[in-house]
């Protein structure tokens, strides 16, 4: 079973980028186990404006509130970072990680530079693994 990190704007696609992020998972692992970090939470939380309350006005922010929604399907793992980011590389240095989702580019390098295996998006819609 692969063990797939998705991180902010993973969970943001859908809006965004029009893509089945669980779909595309699915047809490029297969049957993958998707978690996220908690940093990665509140900070779709931050621009969801979920934690003051705020409405869905921009993109964004309707992104990020369908990204939080779809967190619900991942597993929530805590870090020991802070900053999603370097929650996201602390989760994908573990043993039984294989994957990481991102369109992220600096993060794409860090994890490039940590040797884990990167899934972002190839063409419109579609997700491959780099």
């Amino acid at each position: 079973m692969s063990v797939v990190v998705l991180d902010t704007n993973a969970l943001m696609m859908p809006v965004e980028c029009g893509v089945r992020v669980f779909e595309e998972l699915d047809r490029v692992v297969g049957d993958p186990t998707p978690v996220v970090p908690a940093a990665t939470l509140a900070e779709l939380e931050r621009l969801s404006g979920a934690e003051s309350g705020g409405t869905a006005a921009s993109e964004e922010t309707r992104a990020a509130s369908v990204g939080l929604d779809l967190a619900g399907r991942c597993g929530v793992c805590e870090t020991e970072a802070t900053y999603a980011d370097d929650a996201v590389v602390e989760l994908a240095q573990a043993d039984d990680v294989t994957h990481v989702v991102t369109n992220d580019r600096p993060l794409q390098e860090r994890l490039a530079d940590a040797d884990v295996s990167v899934i972002r998006l190839r063409g419109r819609n579609k997700l491959a693994i780099t």
